[in-house]
């Protein structure tokens, strides 16, 4: 499988990683997902590790950390064979002090993610969202002593804004602290948002973006589309107001242009989906998820062949939106500020 590099940094990563999200069960959001356990956890890492896939992420929150258990016994024997990325920042139990990028919740949350995973380190640690009340020197600072004292080795952050992402790095440089080398942020064809600001961000300061929900929250799996009901197992039915909002009608527009391509390369629209984001600036790895063998092999066949440019050019015109301000005025100053797509 290609390898990438991670942001500014000389960490490489796999195009793919697996999502843990469907590990655990539990809850009636994550049960959704699916309720992978250790044993259907350890097949499918067989899979993956077979493909060249080694890269696996998780967060402290999902399944309220039965999936980094699930994760942590699965891998059991083979740690040293893995690149293991997980998250924390949003609450994580009722106390006041559970949650956010303070200090005191960022050791508690890496040494408990820690003790689920089975591992003395995690290769790639990331905030979860921003937290507004901690300084952001608090928490970069923390990350500088984790990484010292050698439990997390690289830092990212998910989910911020250009700003957020920018103070930090701001921030970073004048501290010499950890700089986050990647942002693990939502991109798909139904949901390009991280064009706007975050993409040339990232290809400025070497930020490299690990994407998450690639087929849109489930909206690009080749079973929706216009004038058919959803199918009785999406887990929009349960998810849909939770994730990223797209009308019905951008989703068929975009699929009906997937389906003619699928039929020029006879490839499937997950990974015509899939394929399109590699070929996008700043993409250095996508978080694929499966609840079964079938969907994980689905997954990695996105990789190995490229859509042509041809290709490429239609999916970006039927999925094309309407920028907000200030970009779609800066779209008309390319001479001086070129868009990076």
């Amino acid at each position: 499988m290609e390898q990438r590099r991670l942001g500014r940094s000389g960490f490489m990563v796999p195009v793919l990683s697996f999502g843990t999200g469907t590990f655990g069960g539990k809850g009636e959001f994550f049960q959704a997902w699916g309720a992978t356990d250790v044993a259907e956890a350890s097949r499918l890492i067989d899979i993956c590790l077979d493909a060249g896939l080694n890269m696996f992420d998780s967060a402290d929150i999902y399944s309220a950390g039965a999936a980094e258990e699930v994760l942590g016994a699965a891998i059991q024997g083979r740690r040293d064979k893995l690149i293991i990325s997980t998250k924390a920042t949003f609450r994580a139990g009722d106390g006041a002090n559970d949650v956010g990028s303070s200090r005191f919740h960022l050791i508690r949350s890496v040494e408990q993610s820690l003790k689920r995973l089975g591992t003395d380190y995690i290769d790639l640690f990331q905030l979860h969202g921003f937290d507004a009340m901690t300084p952001v020197e608090e928490t970069l600072s923390t990350l500088d002593d984790l990484v010292r004292a050698g439990k997390i080795r690289y830092v990212g952050c998910s989910n911020f804004s250009g700003w957020h992402l920018m103070k930090s790095l701001a921030a970073a440089e004048k501290y010499n602290l950890p700089r986050y080398v990647a942002h693990q942020a939502y991109y798909s064809l139904v949901g390009r948002d991280y064009e706007w600001e975050l993409m040339p961000l990232g290809e400025a300061e070497g930020v490299g973006a690990v994407v998450w929900s690639p087929l849109g929250w489930g909206r690009l799996t080749g079973k929706i589309r216009r004038g058919q009901p959803l199918p009785a197992g999406s887990r929009l039915h349960k998810t849909a107001d939770m994730g990223p909002p797209v009308p019905d009608e951008h989703v068929y527009t975009v699929v009906e242009a997937m389906d003619q391509i699928a039929e020029e390369t006879g490839k499937t629209v997950p990974q015509i989906a899939l394929n399109w984001l590699l070929q996008r600036p700043t993409v250095a790895n996508i978080i694929v998820g499966a609840r079964n063998e079938e969907q994980l092999r689905q997954n990695l066949g996105a990789v190995g062949w490229n859509l042509t440019p041809e290709q490429v050019a239609k999916l970006d015109k039927a999925s094309a939106v309407t920028l907000p301000y200030p970009y779609w005025h800066q779209r008309g100053f390319t001479e001086r500020n070129p868009a990076p797509v």
